[in-house]
């Protein structure tokens, strides 16, 4: 209820606005996701208000609603397999310079009714233009980018579902994003874009953030910050795992 009634009390300030753009007014369902041992996923829900355009000809086209969830920035290597002599061996590496680790994209309708190309790469709203460009200088380099899509498409890392998007009345609208269990930590990036002639005429951005926390915290800030004392501890629990089931069978057997 304390997110729903900021919406309301921004809706209310924007409509106290002068007469000018578009102007979106959004929030999510939660600010922050929290990743412990037992993390099996989650969602949010991103909904908010479209203010009026006022004075705005009443034969414009209607607006349309696109969502997109980005995770943090990576880069990816893509290696391709090729058969020689009878064994497959990776042949081709291709370098990403930057990929969304998660990257979700819901929309009121049809991206190819309500996106033009131009503003797709002026934006970097598809999937394929979230993508930075691939490094290496091979023909068909792209083929590694669509490749790297169906990857992450068939771990539910990427998505678009065209439709997803609720749009009331040209003024509300509300979506839900499913997130994976296999989270990266960090701050995830919601933008909203409002488009209208397949032209983007308005933008709003909110953070997600995802952080681990208890044991997964302690495990992740211990592997990164202190490598060797990692290292060493779970070369001990593994020794201690190991001698325990040896002792515990010669018990059974005996």
């Amino acid at each position: 209820m304390g997110r729903l009634a900021s919406l309301l009390a921004l809706a209310m300030v924007l409509c106290a606005v002068p007469v000018g753009a578009q102007k979106i007014v959004a929030d999510l369902s939660q600010a922050r996701v929290s990743i412990d041992a037992n993390f099996d996923g989650s969602e949010i829900v991103v909904f908010g208000a479209i203010k009026p355009d006022v004075g705005a000809d009443p034969n414009l086209a209607p607006v349309e609603v696109i969502v997109t969830v980005s995770g943090p920035l990576r880069p990816v290597t893509v290696r391709k397999k090729d058969r020689v002599a009878l064994i497959w061996v990776n042949t081709v590496a291709v370098d990403v310079d930057l990929a969304p680790t998660l990257y979700k994209v819901a929309t009121s309708a049809p991206l190819s009714d309500i996106l033009f190309d131009v503003e797709d790469l002026r934006h970097s709203i598809t999937t394929s233009r979230a993508i930075r460009s691939v490094g290496a200088e091979i023909e068909r380099s792209e083929d590694f980018t669509d490749a790297l899509i169906r990857i992450r498409e068939a771990e539910g890392l990427y998505q678009v579902q065209e439709g997803a998007v609720q749009l009331t009345d040209q003024a509300l609208f509300r979506t839900t994003i499913a997130l994976p269990a296999n989270l990266v930590e960090g701050d995830y990036n919601t933008r909203i874009f409002l488009t209208r002639d397949k032209k983007v005429v308005a933008e709003y951005t909110r953070i997600l953030d995802v952080r681990k926390v208890g044991l997964e915290r302690f495990i992740y800030t211990l592997a990164h910050e202190q490598p060797l004392v990692y290292g060493v501890l779970s070369l001990a629990i593994a020794i201690a795992a190991g001698w325990g089931a040896s002792a515990l069978f010669r018990y059974l057997r005996g």
